[in-house]
């Protein structure tokens, strides 16, 4: 229980705030270069994408989060769905997916240098041919263990850098792009992609058009992570709703948009993926007599790369500790800096950040390595989606009473429906990611060793899971103070999740108890019930007073 000078002290995140911290997560112009190979039809791509994913994903996390609005986020829902391994493992796959990515991402980093300078021609000579690799990835990853240092500060800090880090670094840019396009388009220049409406249709080239297609999946992930933050809301259930499906209106936009003006302007066999985006500005400021543009540009990016930076090195860790305090890490781990921020956790896995990092420099074939990488975080991430899926229609059915804010519209039908295509579009991104691309031969070596090596990494991240919570188990790892309550088939007396017909609001039964880990201190029955009056006062009481 917090007292009142607690309370009164409390730090509260901002719609806008969760909102861009949402966005830093999904979207940014730099991941439109990709798609913009596919010019119009990237358009029916990223539709695609975002009915058959990002549309369930957050209405799932929506409903999820309004009724078990506790913290911990995904831990918290698959736990109570699916029980505490499932959910301890989803942290995991989070923790691990933001090392691993920001350790391969460090050589784009390093070749693209250049272009925070206003010679760009040496530039693009420089990223096509880098040189000082190690010396210059040196220098990108001691900023982010600056930048994980600020992470640690605490939820104010994240917030605001992610807030004014997207405004800079991706809002701002794409309307600029879009005001300079039109004036591109007035003085006469034809648009490198035919602009009909039967260009929106993709064409089909085999299996590498499905592969395209589970990518922009994979580019709408983690707009669930921050969930993590939904204690830090002044009305949690409701905010949390609000912001989700402003995020999808602003990732939708970041993604078509700067897609298609790319498309548009730099022909299909000039794209490319580290440096075409700042071509794309070098020629539209060219239209106004400013053609050193692309460094501002480069500059803004920088601004949404330590948003997104800040914000995924709190969000994964953040919610990893704070369910190892009620047991599942070791307490060096768990232990919380003057800032309420896991600040070992977060640097455990930086270093590890940096490990990869500089493994993928090192090895001779940094192109296959990164390819192996990358298919292995969307085969974690798709196992991470298929549990929440699962989860969320596992609690339809063993807490149907349980009250939710929000609901997935249908009823059981429309629930079965969101989910259904949720778990169908993980389950086909698995089957493409782990399906050997058309250049396996020369980057990795077979397709043998491609699948074995993706099997055998994601195998060995569900074995770390598996085994740290098999070791807690035998290990008195709970810190009596810590602030996550028990799941509510535990205050149900339950030893795992089941069916039960309470309709008692999580919030009430979770008040006053002890943290997980800790005797229930007042046990409710799987079949108890409160009036609707008793309901509606709890949701009344939490939108006022902006506890949960």
């Amino acid at each position: 229980m917090e007292d009142e000078k607690t309370k009164t002290k409390k730090t509260y995140i901002s719609v806008l705030a969760l909102t861009m911290m949402n966005v830093s997560m999904v979207a940014g112009l730099a991941n439109d270069v990709q798609q913009s190979f596919y010019g119009l039809a990237s358009v029916t791509y990223f539709a695609i994408g975002a009915i058959c994913f990002f549309i369930p994903t957050a209405l799932v996390a929506a409903e999820l989060a309004s009724g078990w609005s506790n913290r911990g986020g995904i831990f918290r829902w698959v736990g109570e769905g699916l029980g505490k391994g499932w959910g301890l493992t989803c942290l995991f796959i989070l923790w691990f997916q933001t090392m691993l990515n920001f350790g391969m991402g460090m050589p784009s980093f390093t070749a693209t240098i250049m272009f925070y300078t206003p010679n760009y021609d040496a530039a693009v000579k420089f990223a096509q041919n880098p040189q000082h690799e190690l010396l210059i990835m040196t220098g990108w990853i001691i900023l982010y263990w600056v930048l994980a240092y600020l992470a640690t500060k605490g939820v104010k800090t994240f917030s605001n850098l992610a807030k004014y880090g997207v405004m800079i670094g991706s809002l701002i840019p794409l309307a600029v792009m879009v005001i300079l396009a039109i004036v591109w388009v007035a003085q006469g220049h034809t648009p490198a992609i035919p602009m009909t409406p039967k260009d929106l249709i993709p064409k089909w080239n085999g299996m590498s058009t499905l592969a395209l297609a589970a990518g922009v999946f994979f580019s709408y992930t983690g707009i669930d992570m921050n969930a993590a933050h939904i204690k830090q809301l002044k009305h949690p259930e409701k905010d949390f709703t609000k912001a989700m499906f402003i995020s999808i209106i602003l990732a939708f936009l970041i993604f078509v948009v700067g897609t298609v003006i790319i498309a548009m302007i730099i022909p299909e066999k000039q794209i490319n993926v580290l440096y075409t985006l700042y071509s794309v500005f070098r020629i539209l400021g060219s239209t106004i007599g400013m053609p050193w543009l692309y460094m501002v540009l480069v500059w803004a990016l920088l601004c949404n790369t330590i948003a997104m930076v800040v914000t995924n090195m709190a969000g994964p860790s953040f919610m990893l500790g704070q369910a190892g305090g009620s047991g599942f890490l070791p307490h060096w781990l768990q232990e919380k800096n003057k800032h309420n921020m896991p600040a070992h956790l977060m640097y455990t896995q930086i270093a590890g950040m940096t490990i990869i990092a500089y493994l993928v420099k090192l090895i001779p074939n940094v192109e296959g390595f990164v390819i192996l990488l990358t298919q292995t975080i969307t085969v974690l991430y798709m196992i991470y989606y298929i549990l929440m899926f699962t989860a969320f229609l596992r609690l339809r059915y063993d807490q149907p009473n349980r009250p939710r804010s929000f609901k997935v519209p249908g009823g059981m039908v429309g629930a079965w429906i969101v989910a259904g295509i949720g778990l169908i579009s993980s389950v086909f991104a698995i089957v493409l990611a782990i399906y050997p691309p058309a250049q396996v031969k020369s980057e990795v070596g077979s397709p043998a060793i491609y699948i074995s090596v993706i099997v055998i990494l994601v195998a060995i991240i569900l074995a770390i899971c598996l085994a740290l919570y098999q070791l807690s188990k035998h290990h008195d790892w709970v810190n009596p103070d810590n602030e996550f309550a028990p799941f509510t088939w535990e205050i149900e007396g339950l030893k795992k999740p089941g069916k039960v017909l309470s309709n008692v609001p999580t919030t009430l039964m979770s008040k006053d108890q002890n943290p997980m880990g800790m005797p229930i201190k007042r046990p409710y029955k799987p079949d108890q019930q409160v009036s609707e009056h008793v309901v509606k006062a709890d949701e009344e009481n939490n939108i006022s007073t902006g506890k949960n």
